[in-house]
């Protein structure tokens, strides 16, 4: 009877173990293909995130048509100046839009953008065009309008250059949580 039970234990701690191993290997490979590590660097998407904050980006979403780039995403992409460069930007125009800024505030399609992630002392005094955004491309700007390069600097950024979705933040442990 003993040997029967050891066997038993033996096979049940085996069928764990390979459990467990499964689900390491599942887990290494979202963190590998799907969501990958990211520094910021800089002041420029103030409050919403701080220089040296850890995020999760999500590189599959985009890529593999799950899903689109939306207006308010907060997306990462290759610099238009220098592609070894990355950038952290929200996006406030998407292909066939047209963008504007007057005084500071954003209008998009003819309508004031409601921005309560821009506190008022973020805000620049900054007039822009207006700007069609064309087909491929979108229009991207820092929460931190007054110490941001962007759109407003190179003009909207190729679909092509994005690479990932911001979706997480880990890192202080006391800004941990879900980015929108």
């Amino acid at each position: 009877m003993t040997g029967a039970m050891s066997s038993r234990a033996w096979k049940r701690a085996g069928w764990w173990a390979g459990q467990g191993l499964m689900s390491l290997a599942l887990a290494a490979a979202i963190v590998l293909f799907v969501y990958q590590p990211v520094r910021v660097e800089g002041t420029s998407m103030m409050p919403v995130l701080v220089d040296s904050e850890r995020v999760f980006i999500n590189r599959f979403l985009y890529r593999m048509g799950v899903g689109e780039v939306q207006r308010g995403d907060l997306v990462v992409f290759q610099s238009p100046q220098d592609p070894a460069k990355n950038y952290i930007k929200r996006i406030v125009g998407t292909p066939g839009d047209t963008v504007e800024l007057r005084g500071g505030l954003v209008w998009r399609n003819g309508r004031e953008l409601e921005e309560p992630y821009v506190p008022d002392e973020y805000r620049d005094q900054s007039n822009l065009g207006p700007v069609r955004v064309p087909a491929g491309h979108y229009f991207v700007l820092g929460d931190h309008r007054s110490a941001s390069n962007d759109s407003r600097v190179w003009g909207p950024v190729a679909g092509a250059a994005i690479y990932g979705k911001a979706v997480f933040a880990y890192w202080p442990l006391e800004r941990m949580g879900t980015l929108r």
